[in-house]
């Protein structure tokens, strides 16, 4: 596999907590993101670039490969079957797919009503607002919202069905995600709505987009199931 070190690099920002970023992430090119100071949040949605009305596909994604959360090993399928995008490498080891961002309701319990107009780029943002601002970027809007992963956070389900929020993420902690077909991210760094801090304090992180190049037969997600052969074959076809 190639990795970051041996590579050059093609973009490298961070996105500062609280924020929105949206990037196209080519096949063949990886994406890291990594967790500068610890307890940080990314909800991330990923569409097909070529067709927007494709994009991740949570429940398709979990039960094709029997997993309530993501890390290494772990492909992000659409709703048509195919990879969006594999993760390739991954120290935090477990993200939670199972719920959601932000919202302005959420955000005003918790923190207080801080808007714009009286507290300028002080005001508390949302997830929910930050990602529909991002995706009318390009050309889409709020009935394009879709299930999203939220990386960095751990999210467990205890026996009740209850959901409980673990943020076990490290400074220095990162994930590298690969696109199998030209893939638009949106992203934003935002609280998760289960963090029980009350304090508004949204953690920044950095993006790093290279070179990967990683091949099926060095690629884990390929050889984790079936299922993923399946649907990185049905990729290959469609970007012939």
């Amino acid at each position: 596999m190639n990795t970051l070190e041996q590579q050059i690099i093609v973009l490298e920002k961070e996105i500062p907590g609280g924020w929105n970023f949206s990037y196209i992430l080519k096949a063949g090119r990886s994406l890291r993101l990594t967790d500068i100071e610890g307890g940080a949040n990314a909800s991330t949605l990923f569409y097909n670039q070529k067709d927007l009305s494709e994009r991740y596909n949570m429940a398709d994604t979990l039960k094709a490969q029997f997993t309530s959360y993501l890390t290494k090993g772990h492909a992000l399928f659409s709703d048509m079957g195919r990879v969006l995008v594999s993760i390739i490498d991954d120290t935090c080891g477990w993200h939670d797919a199972l719920t959601a961002c932000s919202t302005p309701k959420s955000v005003n319990e918790k923190f207080g009503e801080k808007n714009y107009q009286n507290h300028r780029n002080s005001y508390y943002r949302n997830g929910f607002t930050s990602l529909v601002t991002e995706v009318s970027k390009y050309g889409m809007s709020v009935r394009d919202m879709h299930s999203m992963v939220n990386f960095f956070t751990r999210v467990d389900v205890d026996n009740e069905g209850g959901v409980l929020y673990t943020n076990q993420s490290k400074p220095g902690a990162y994930i590298d995600i690969q696109a199998e077909m030209d893939t638009l991210i949106i992203l934003n760094t935002c609280p998760h709505p289960l963090d029980p801090s009350t304090d508004y304090s949204p953690k920044p992180i950095k993006i790093t987009v290279w070179e990967s190049n990683c091949l099926p037969k060095d690629n884990p997600c390929y050889h984790l199931r079936e299922e993923n052969k399946r649907g990185f074959i049905n990729t290959a076809n469609y970007i012939k």
